[in-house]
């Protein structure tokens, strides 16, 4: 059983449904019970760092989250839920995240005729071998849509990473922590292909 944790954030269901697609059970969840027995935990989310921090919060989510990466289970954090795993914020200053990673979220700078939020589809690059890219081909397109990037403290975590003005960490690995700052759900056949290499993990 795959639980995919609901903190009220948006576009949830569109997760559980690639989910289900693939095969896999899931259960869109807040209980603790629910949580800690399921096989692997999803993390999604679109929406603001402070925002969703408070809900995690409020609905007692985030002992519980800290619960699930300390027994080791897989855990795949998606857009808001790859932020939400580091320690802060530009979006939501003097709000703590997590902090499961070490590093931060920083606003893209606004270039000329780069329109902010960054919303589409881009190419990947693989600075090292990540377990959710295997059998991906290097420039493979994932779709984003994100005002604010990261900057993780541990370069070698780093598994793809994107251009867009900047270099945009575009996806992370430390131990049993996985995660994405673009939409899998929503990048066709690549983006079921990194599902579905979670899933088997």
């Amino acid at each position: 059983m795959i639980a995919i944790i609901d903190y009220d954030a948006g576009n949830i269901k569109s997760v559980q449904k690639a989910i289900n697609l693939l095969g896999e059970e899931t259960v869109l969840t807040r209980e603790k019970e629910e949580i800690l027995t399921a096989d692997k935990v999803i993390l999604p989310g679109v929406g603001a760092f402070g925002d969703a921090m408070e809900k995690l919060e409020r609905f007692g989510l985030i002992p519980v989250i800290k619960e699930v990466v300390e027994k080791g289970t897989p855990f795949l954090g998606i857009c808001l839920g790859l932020q939400l795993l580091f320690e802060e914020s530009e979006e939501s200053p003097g709000v703590k995240g997590l902090g499961i990673l070490k590093g931060k979220i920083v606003k893209i700078p606004e270039e000329t005729g780069l329109k902010i939020p960054h919303i589409g589809w881009n190419s990947l690059d693989f600075p090292s071998e990540g377990t959710l890219f295997r059998g991906i081909q290097p420039n493979s397109y994932v779709y984003f849509v994100h005002s604010f990037y990261l900057q993780a403290e541990e370069k070698e975590i780093v598994k793809a990473t994107t251009k867009y003005g900047v270099t945009i960490e575009a996806s992370v690995e430390k131990g049993n922590v996985y995660a994405c700052q673009f939409h899998p759900e929503k990048s066709s056949d690549v983006g079921l292909q990194i599902l579905k290499n979670f899933l088997a993990i």
